[in-house]
């Protein structure tokens, strides 16, 4: 069978709130606009771009909190995925960094998992999600006997999936080590296009990111507090209000802002602060596509999108002294650093050739699979 006359259905984890697997999600409704899809809970007032189209939700999207706080229904989430019925679909892609991949296909049904990484609170990261998540000590103790479930789980529903597609190095390593998988690596993308350069740039550096503990916006706040060098901040979360009482006043927390703010945010910084290890990180692309330099921990997906001292800085540890020590590099060979060499640099994560790489890998799997 053709692959254009092939039944496609789009699996996703929540739809809750905007982020980089998000931004993917979008991406591939629109290369399949005629796909349904099919997600655990979907607020239809964070995704406005997919409000009309056909989305099926599970039974999750009911119950309480469900929109803004996806986390207390983890554990249901595999029960959620199983329920959905694809039987009648040739294809199903799934974009999953949690329980979406867990979804069960007939065996004439080719699955696809774009993954942006195995469940990281369920593996590599548990032990540091469960210590520094703010929860009571006993929910901590019940939670972690539910990760070791859910962990088992994950493990068996990764046998579901006919062709893994890792958006990373990184997530490649995972997939590799905890699911004992073949793979492909397509990174993530980015409309090169809507970044530009700006004609002068502000005395400011920009972190941008949802405020959990992960994503070390403690360890830039601190930084930033011994520095005194002024610092925006985008971006909501749990940990917002201990941050803000952390921060000295040359940190400002812009909190949630348009597409169009963030653009010229990027465009007028001096670089982005990168300190997380990231399954790939759409905002150093970002960032760099403005024609801005990423200050970023050599780790994670930073390693396949960054040059050093080209279009970003390195450090090596996420403690201060290294932070600091790159953020001073960085303010030394300033007058280096190329905008256009980096915008340019960017454009090799342009929407169009993901779009292109991934219909290679879809063609040539469904010709495999459909003769087989």
């Amino acid at each position: 069978m053709n692959l254009e006359k092939a039944k496609i259905a789009l699996v996703f984890d929540w739809m809750t709130n905007k982020g980089g697997a998000e931004k993917v999600n979008l991406f591939l409704h629109q290369m399949f606009p005629r796909a349904p899809i099919y997600t655990s809970i979907f607020n239809e007032k964070v995704f406005p771009e997919i409000k009309k189209s056909q989305v099926t939700t599970s039974f999750i999207q009911n119950l309480p909190f469900a929109k803004t706080k996806h986390q207390i229904y983890i554990s249901m989430m595999p029960y959620a995925y199983e329920l959905f019925d694809l039987s009648k679909y040739d294809i199903v892609i799934s974009s999953s960094h949690a329980c979406s991949k867990g979804i069960i296909t007939k065996p004439e049904t080719l699955h696809v998992c774009y993954c942006h990484t195995p469940m990281r609170y369920a593996w590599d990261n548990w032990h540091s999600y469960v210590q520094e998540y703010k929860m009571n000590s006993i929910l901590k103790y019940f939670g972690k006997k539910q990760l070791h479930k859910l962990r088992m789980w994950d493990r068996l529903s990764a046998d579901r999936v006919d062709s893994f597609i890792a958006n990373s190095s990184i997530t490649e390593q995972r997939i590799k080590k905890y699911y004992r998988k073949n793979y492909t690596v397509i990174y993530p993308m980015i409309k090169h296009v809507d970044f530009k350069i700006a004609q002068k740039h502000k005395n400011y550096f920009l972190a941008v990111g949802r405020l959990t503990p992960y994503k070390k916006f403690d360890l830039i706040i601190d930084t930033f507090n011994e520095l005194g060098l002024p610092l925006k901040i985008v971006g909501t979360g749990i940990m917002e209000e201990d941050l803000k009482k952390r921060a000295k006043n040359n940190i400002e927390f812009l909190g949630s802002v348009s597409d169009e703010e963030l653009k010229n945010l990027y465009s007028e910084c001096e670089a982005l602060i990168f300190p997380q290890i990231e399954d790939f990180g759409i905002t150093a692309i970002e960032a760099m596509a403005s024609g801005r330099p990423v200050i970023a921990l050599e780790e994670g997906g930073a390693i396949d999108s960054i040059i050093p001292n080209k279009t970003g800085i390195f450090f090596k540890k996420q403690t201060i002294p290294q932070l600091k020590k790159a953020i001073e590099r960085y303010q030394e060979i300033k007058g280096k650093f190329d905008k256009h060499l980096i915008r340019e640099h960017a454009k090799q994560f342009d929407e169009k050739a993901f779009e292109k790489k991934l219909m290679n890998h879809l063609e040539k799997t469904w010709e495999t699979f459909s003769t087989t």
